[in-house]
């Protein structure tokens, strides 16, 4: 089997389960690890022969891809980066409503680069996705609803720990039906800070600025952080002219180690893409998964 050569950008919570979700796969060969500083901080031990380094020109061998674990408002620039110099890259961008934007965007750059870019491929967006365009052709008329959580979500816990004054944070996601959420933010200032300003900054996000959200001031947010998560996605429609047809999906997951899994899916695909930008939508599912097409179809179909 020939193996794909990737590296991972960052090694925070998905960063980790990056490391794992590769080593694991039999189709992968981590062949760096791109970190601030380089630093060798904090790894772990079966990272000890895997080189480390500030800048992916710095490492001993060229990815084929590059498996971008930053913060999503981080994406854009990396990516951009990455496909300039021809390496594929995917990402688990979360922001849903620039994610054409982004696409768009960066598409001439991964084409004048000749390289590939899957967008926003976590689990929602990303698997997800996938999930509610099979539920749409499956019944073209209708109304799906994506109840997440309840759960920590990675993305929105990012954007508030980038506020000033903020330590640590964690953001929960509440279903309260029909696609609705609340958010619970949980915030420990650094000294001095004053909560009210935190308070006023993390509802005007952009990430937050359309749910309900309640921040509160805690002592400790280590104790709070669970990175389970969910979703039950439903859609009741009209298939051809029958009415009253009922999907349901439910997962209940560890929210950095499936992004992380679906992040290695979507980066066996990318290497398979012409040059371009694509979201998970766009991949045919068996791109997905490692083996020969036969087996594959034998195997599933």
């Amino acid at each position: 089997m020939k193996m794909i050569k990737a590296t991972i950008v960052g090694y925070g919570n998905i960063g980790r389960a990056a490391v794992e979700a590769v080593q694991a796969a039999e189709d992968f060969q981590l062949v760096g690890l791109v970190r601030r500083g380089a630093s060798r901080q904090g790894l772990s031990a079966d990272l000890a022969g895997v080189p480390v380094a500030a800048d992916v020109k710095e490492l001993p061998e060229k990815p084929q891809v590059a498996i971008l674990c930053t913060p999503t408002r981080a994406v854009p620039q990396y990516a951009k980066e990455y496909l300039a110099q021809g390496i594929n890259t995917v990402d688990s961008y979360d922001i849903h409503t620039g994610i054409w934007d982004l696409v768009e965007e960066l598409t001439p750059v991964a084409q004048a680069g000749g390289a590939a870019a899957v967008v926003s491929a976590g689990w929602d967006p990303g698997s997800d996705s996938v999930v509610r365009a099979l539920l749409q052709g499956l019944a073209p008329k209708g109304i799906t609803y994506t109840n997440f959580g309840p759960g920590m979500s990675m993305g929105h816990t990012v954007a508030v720990k980038a506020i000033p004054g903020v330590e640590n944070a964690l953001s929960m996601t509440i279903p309260t039906g029909t696609g609705v959420h609340r958010r619970m933010v949980y915030v420990q200032l650094k000294e001095g800070a004053d909560f009210a300003a935190v308070k006023a900054a993390v509802l005007a996000d952009p990430y937050f600025v359309h749910d309900e959200t309640h921040v509160a001031q805690v002592e400790d947010v280590k104790a709070l952080i669970d990175t389970g998560h969910g979703v039950n996605l439903v859609r009741k429609g009209v298939s051809g002219t029958t009415h009253n047809q009922n999907f349901e999906f439910n997962m209940s997951i560890n929210n950095p180690a499936l992004t992380a899994q679906v992040l290695v899916c979507a980066a066996r695909a990318a290497c398979k893409r012409a040059p371009g930008a694509y979201t998970m939508i766009d991949l045919p599912v068996i791109d997905l998964l490692p083996g020969d097409r036969g087996s594959l179809i034998r195997a599933l179909v």
